[in-house]
């Protein structure tokens, strides 16, 4: 059952948009432990008795991050971090466990964790880390976010735009273009500059990473 959440944003992170901590341990007072601790942090907090429980709330797009248990009741935290990888689950993860060793923080950070912790942990120590745990999640939605909106730009490329594309950032003159795709300079030249401008890319250097990031080829 998920606890009461606390509705506070984060000063810092996420630029005022909520973030949530998410907590995932079958132990009842552990869970109350980690609400008390992170709301008095100002963080609003979801906890879970185990991963089904999880997977069926709703989430949304905001920075977030996962607190997980690694010994669960008939499940493993470790196994459910090899599934959410899988399910594209990509919130940071943070392990704690009261039965920790080498081998298990070994293959939690092998799987991608971002840290573990065994219990007890010292509070300043999972809020630092929580905190940069948001702190990074929040960068990877605005990446994401950046690159929907470079596709979309993309897209609106008519198919010439796009070819015309492909060789500008091989660094070809318009005269060069021209003459490998047959058609007048004048002509590269309106294409070109409709690049530009649908692409919001203020220069060349500034065009060539988009299409690197989109994954555009340079012309042959």
């Amino acid at each position: 059952m998920s606890s009461r959440p606390v509705s506070t944003p984060i000063a810092g992170v996420g630029e005022g948009r909520q973030s949530v901590v998410y907590v995932i341990d079958d132990d009842e007072s552990m869970r109350i432990a980690m609400t008390n601790l992170l709301a008095s942090f100002g963080l609003h907090v979801e906890t879970f008795a185990s991963p089904r429980e999880f997977l069926a709330f709703p989430r949304t797009d905001i920075p977030s991050c996962l607190i997980l248990d690694v010994r669960l009741r008939g499940e493993s935290g470790l196994a459910f971090q090899q599934e959410s990888l899988k399910s594209d689950l990509r919130m940071p993860v943070l392990f704690m466990t009261g039965y920790g060793d080498v081998s298990m923080s070994v293959r939690a950070m092998k799987a991608g964790a971002l840290d573990f912790f065994t219990k007890p942990f010292r509070d300043q120590d999972m809020l630092d880390a929580v905190v940069h745990a948001l702190a990074r999640d929040h960068e990877r939605l605005v990446a994401e976010q950046s690159l929907v909106a470079l596709r979309s730009a993309y897209e609106s490329l008519s198919l010439r735009e796009r070819e015309v594309m492909s060789y500008v950032i091989t660094g070809l003159l318009n005269k060069q273009i021209a003459s490998a795709m047959n058609i007048r300079e004048v002509t590269v030249k309106i294409h070109r500059g409709q690049v530009m401008k649908k692409m919001a890319a203020r220069s060349i250097a500034g065009l060539v990473r988009m299409a690197a990031a989109l994954g555009v080829e340079p012309a042959a």
